[in-house]
């Protein structure tokens, strides 16, 4: 009697895992269904070059200088570093282990002398041609240090062949005297005729209002606005060989510039800097439309801070809306003058920041890292696999293949013999799981962040199952 038993319990086992089967395939079915009606976005069209940051430094070290995908920045401050003239030696200490990391530059807080002294971040500039090395304001070191260490420090980022990019405060200026000026029928603070390193004298004649006109784009906090249509002020600035951009590039060796506050002067003046000076560049013009920063970036030839980007990843990540990624942005319009971040000195709102980091770091345009980000509130470890990962693996243009409320999947299409890679960001409470089309057939990936541990094959349609942790990202590419 209990041969047939165990027969027809057999039968009933074997129906059932067929049936099972036979629902989970449907389920898988319908789940690529329901991927493929997902229309997918080619947000870019170019040949896939990585960003530039113009001619790569030589390597008499031997040590890595170029990457398929292009560099990552570190801002390398933030607002109030401590004081004491410390600062320097701290960033040179360093960038060894930055350079380790895949770091291509830095940037650094403005250099020069300031009114404020030894406690001063240096937004408002007396003397430029004081680097810690003249008694004036109170101090002869900056807040951070003196000229022969800002020096070491160059030397040393450029041992590791990473690039060094000065903050450049011409808009304004702060820490002249008091003189009468007939322009305005007031005295104003526009005597700079004291400047210890006695260059770049100036005067009321040299700073709006005069003869030139009442104002110009922009002025900042009441401080005299500099005028740059005044001969005397550019020949200063960009045009003679002792001159300001010219000695920071030639004598002290930056490698290029962060431009302060650009809304307030014409972007022709960045413009005429680099045709002059030379050297990459970026401007901090605060403005979340996308036409705004496009036009000011090519008027300037330069490339700008993607604050659009900035403000839709807020809005994305923060908000549970990931589909706001697919809106535009600097890096979708120009990819090759958009620099992208997440926090900086100034403004620092995105709660999801690691979340943000696998955004910037596997999507186009020029990478920036927060300096307090990356060795005091994230994981460093993680930080520095993304950096290995967007130098390594995003390459190409870039396709949307999927977004909603809290999923978000683009795939970089690869470069010269490059793949790219897939990242995948979920932003939900639980372990996702999507289609995607790929772009090859029959091969086996890997996520690279360690996140997942699948190691799927892509069918001869190049579509594979990947899967995403929950608040997380994987990033997936042929496994080689």
């Amino acid at each position: 009697m209990k041969k047939p038993q165990t027969k027809v319990l057999f039968i009933s086992l074997i129906s059932a895992f067929l049936c099972s089967c036979s629902q989970t395939e449907t389920l898988e079915t319908d789940s690529k269904s329901e991927s493929q009606q997902f229309e997918i976005i080619n947000v870019t069209n170019h040949d896939g070059k990585p960003f530039s940051t113009g001619a790569s430094r030589s390597s008499s070290t031997g040590k890595y200088v170029d990457n398929p995908g292009g560099g990552v920045m570190m801002q390398a401050f933030y607002w109030d570093v401590p004081a004491g003239g410390t600062w320097w030696n701290t960033i040179s200490s360093k960038v060894t282990a930055w350079g380790n990391a895949g770091i291509g530059s830095i940037w650094l807080p403005p250099a020069s002398k300031a009114q404020n002294g030894a406690f001063s971040m240096g937004y408002d500039p007396t003397d430029y041609f004081d680097f810690g090395d003249f008694n004036q304001n109170g101090t002869t070191e900056t807040r951070f240090g003196s000229k022969t260490e800002l020096v070491n420090l160059i030397t040393n980022a450029h041992a590791q062949n990473i690039k060094v990019y000065a903050d450049i405060v011409i808009n304004h200026n702060s820490g002249g005297q008091s003189e009468a000026n007939p322009f305005t029928g007031t005295n104003t603070w526009t005597n700079f005729n004291g400047v210890a390193s006695g260059k770049f004298k100036r005067t009321y004649v040299n700073f709006y209002k005069n003869s030139f006109g009442n104002n110009d784009e922009g002025s900042f906090g009441g401080f005299p606005d500099l005028c740059h249509a005044d001969p005397y002020v550019k020949d200063w600035l960009w045009i003679r060989a002792d001159g300001v951009g010219k000695y920071y590039k030639n004598t002290m060796k930056f490698d290029g510039w962060r431009f302060d506050y650009v809304k307030g002067f014409g972007a022709w003046v960045v413009n005429a800097w680099n045709a002059n000076v030379g050297g990459f560049s970026v401007g901090e013009l605060w403005d979340s439309n996308v036409n705004v920063l496009n036009d000011w970036a090519n008027n300037a030839n330069s490339s700008v801070f993607d604050f659009a980007c900035y403000y839709k990843m807020n809005d994305a990540f923060d908000g549970n809306n990931l589909a706001l990624l697919n809106d535009d942005m600097m890096w979708k319009r120009n990819p090759y003058k958009a620099v992208t971040f997440v926090t900086n000195h100034d403004t620092d709102e995105i709660y999801s920041k690691l979340l943000a980091y696998s955004y910037i770091l596997t999507h186009e345009g020029y990478p920036t890292i927060f300096y307090r980000d990356y060795e005091e509130w994230l994981d460093k470890n993680k930080l520095n696999n993304l950096i290995w990962i967007h130098n390594n693996k995003a390459t190409g243009t870039t396709s949307i293949l999927y977004s909603d409320n809290d999923e978000y999947l683009a795939r970089r299409n690869g470069y010269n013999g490059n793949p790219g890679l897939v990242v995948y960001i979920n932003n939900s409470d639980v372990w996702q799981e999507r289609w995607i089309q790929t772009n090859w057939a029959n091969t086996q990936i890997k996520d690279f962040t360690g996140n997942s541990t699948w190691y799927p094959t892509t069918q001869a349609d190049k579509w594979v199952k990947i899967q995403c942790p929950p608040k997380g990202y994987s990033i997936w590419s042929i496994n080689q």
